[in-house]
């Protein structure tokens, strides 16, 4: 083959990976974004109509917290058995019980805070992840650093259950705003890695799921910590 028409065919390789990997990101954040207005719409709904008010007074609150958790660990676990679309409908399902989970939100803190701090997040998270999205730089290293610190983030806010410190808190906050800042370049990174091994349409399609599923636990995570710092409480 002679070098220029080599040449183009690598070009012209290079494109479609290009344009490959651009729709694959485009569809990771699609999901993501579905995810979050579901999670959005679902804890206005259940403030302001006082459902999570009244669940919030029995012990089905506890099952209204735990629920998202037990939905990360059924998907992680049963996703690569289901279709795309059924993966689909789990993660709305799962979006819409954070949602409920996060009614408190509307009624603990001011609309006008809610909203300032979303916005604050929005444009953190879209740095970041554009940064993991375009950075040269192999940042799987912090893999393991950031993991350390979010198991840290986890046990520090169990034990703080029982303390009640205010400055704990306060430190808990900070620092998992840096951990999920991080963690939020990562994992974009990691999805856009994930792309380049190559799939089926199907496992593609899982795999995007899967992505919005990290990314959206990176927002919402920093919205709430976010919030705690700045947010004015009612």
């Amino acid at each position: 083959m002679e070098p220029r028409v080599y040449n183009k065919t690598l070009a012209s390789d290079s494109a479609e990976i290009d344009q490959g990997l651009r729709s694959y990101m485009m569809r990771v954040y699609n999901y993501m974004a579905s995810g979050l207005l579901i999670t959005a719409i679902v804890a206005f709904l259940g403030a302001s109509t006082g459902v999570y008010y009244s669940i919030a007074q029995s012990p089905l609150i506890w099952v209204v917290m735990l629920a998202p958790i037990g939905m990360v660990f059924y998907l992680s676990a049963r996703i690569s058995r289901m279709s795309t679309s059924t993966a689909q409908i789990a993660f709305w399902i799962f979006s819409g019980l954070m949602g409920l989970s996060l009614s408190y939100v509307f009624l603990m803190y001011t609309g006008d805070s809610v909203t300032r701090v979303f916005l604050i997040t929005s444009a953190t998270f879209g740095a970041l992840s554009f940064y993991g999205y375009t950075t040269k730089k192999d940042i799987s290293g912090w893999g393991s650093f950031l993991f350390m610190g979010l198991i840290g983030i986890i046990l520090a806010s169990v034990v703080n259950m029982f303390i009640g410190s205010s400055f704990m808190q306060f430190a808990i906050s900070v620092i998992g705003v840096l951990v999920f800042a991080g963690l939020t370049a990562y994992d974009t990174q990691q999805i856009k890695e994930i792309y380049h091994a190559g799939d089926s349409a199907e496992v593609s399609g899982r795999k995007a799921i899967m992505g919005a599923l990290r990314l959206y636990l990176d927002f919402i995570n920093m919205f709430i910590l976010l919030l705690q710092l700045f947010g004015n409480r009612r």
